[in-house]
């Protein structure tokens, strides 16, 4: 009995070693497998959160700049009445606040940092108009730094979320179509995990 105990040692051995093998690799692709599925699940939700507050930032830079349309040279569209801007303008902040929210819960410190250098330069915009009818200064100076934030939050939020294809940016192209008042200095870009700008305004 012993003898053929001996005998099938081995064999045993190489069964159970074979079976716990299967069971690691088991555990490990079922680990790697959530671990994958819980990616893409808060990808989702902050591809969703950037998406809100993005529409909400450009609704509010929208209306801002329509309302200042008199004191922009070159401005397309009608200059927007003041009080209808300021009733568009409060159910666009409202909008606004609730996305900040869901980028601060979601968003990486490199993304929200961005975020809030864009949303302080549109509110710069936002304050002349509602300042109206106080002549504003330097308008297009404002837009620019507004336009240079979003690229600047656009960029940070693609490499968020891991999107690839090359630069979108669009200051570039924009500033050949304006004239500004005076030359605007283009601020030094801000590294990623930087603290964010205080929000103070949210």
């Amino acid at each position: 009995m012993l003898g053929n105990l001996a005998t099938q040692l081995p064999a045993l051995l190489g069964v159970l070693v074979g079976t716990a093998g299967t069971m690691l690799a088991t555990g490990l692709n079922e680990r790697t497998r959530w671990r994958r599925s819980q990616t893409v699940r808060w990808d989702e939700r902050r591809l969703d959160a950037y998406v809100e507050l993005t529409k909400a930032v450009k609704e509010i830079h929208a209306v801002a700049t329509q309302m200042l349309g008199a004191h922009r040279p070159g401005a397309r569209r009608p200059p927007l009445d003041r009080s209808e801007g300021v009733a568009r303008l409060a159910e666009a902040d409202v909008r606004h606040t609730l996305a900040w929210e869901a980028v601060l819960l979601l968003g990486d410190e490199g993304t929200v940092s961005a975020a809030a250098e864009w949303r302080h330069a549109v509110r710069d915009i936002e304050s002349a108009a509602r300042d109206l009818p106080d002549p504003p200064t330097d308008v297009p100076g404002m837009i620019q730094r507004a336009d240079l934030g979003r690229d600047r939050f656009y960029r940070a939020a693609r490499e968020s979320l891991g999107v690839r294809g090359g630069s979108v940016e669009q200051v570039r192209h924009l500033l050949g179509k304006t004239v500004p008042a005076q030359p605007v200095a283009l601020p030094p870009e801000r590294g990623r995990g930087r603290p964010a700008a205080p929000a103070s305004d949210s």
